[in-house]
């Protein structure tokens, strides 16, 4: 129980920060039926889950052979952060739009792209997870990560929730805002990211 709760505040740590996951899933509950909300909660917890399982078991390890992998995957997702980005500040939902007719495929692959396809998340979930893998016994390293996906679940689960309850309280005009706010921290967090592969290629 020790390495489960261990685990369990360690992931809450590590998912309640705003990211691109989280703007997803706020995006999604203030403009979408309830069902959908949900769903879109769990798919973006299987997504944050197989991640951090991942990272937990040796992501990094592969990452570290190779240098080359490690700025090829910060440079496509630097690219795709920004042009998350950009999509977020150029939106124009209505909260009295539902998009029932979206297919899961699409919630799906923005899902994955906003968790796998995130540099950061990669590195951040190796150097944490992984750091505490290797301070960890075998059966204290299952508990652990038990732990962390239970918190995933938690916060992605509760954070839909609130939103869907209080959402009546939002209008169009603070969807917007809340749009072009997220949508430039967005856009800078993956120019920040393009400017850290610039630094390693050219050394600047």
């Amino acid at each position: 129980m020790e390495f489960f709760l261990q685990g369990l505040t360690m992931g809450l740590a590590y998912v309640a920060p705003i990211g691109l996951q989280n703007l997803f899933v706020i995006n999604t509950a203030l403009t979408r039926e309830k069902g959908r909300v949900f769903l879109t909660a769990l798919i973006v917890i299987f997504f944050d889950v197989t991640l951090a399982l991942a990272c937990f078991y040796g992501i990094g390890a592969v990452m570290e052979r190779s240098p080359l992998l490690e700025r090829l995957v910060l440079l496509a997702g630097s690219l795709i952060v920004m042009y998350i980005g950009v999509g977020l500040m150029r939106a124009k939902d209505s909260l009295k739009k539902t998009d029932v007719d979206m297919p899961l495929w699409r919630v799906a692959s923005t899902a994955c792209v906003v968790t796998w396809f995130n540099p950061q998340a990669l590195i951040d979930g190796t150097m944490m997870l992984g750091a505490f893998k290797a301070s960890l016994s075998p059966a204290g390293a299952n508990s652990f990560v038990f732990g962390v996906a239970a918190a995933s679940a938690l916060w992605f689960f509760g954070l839909s929730a609130a939103l869907s309850l209080f959402s009546a309280k939002f209008t169009d005009r603070t969807l917007r805002v809340i749009n072009l706010v997220c949508g430039a921290v967005v856009f800078f967090y993956g120019a920040k990211l393009l400017r850290n592969f610039i630094g390693l290629v050219f050394g600047l």
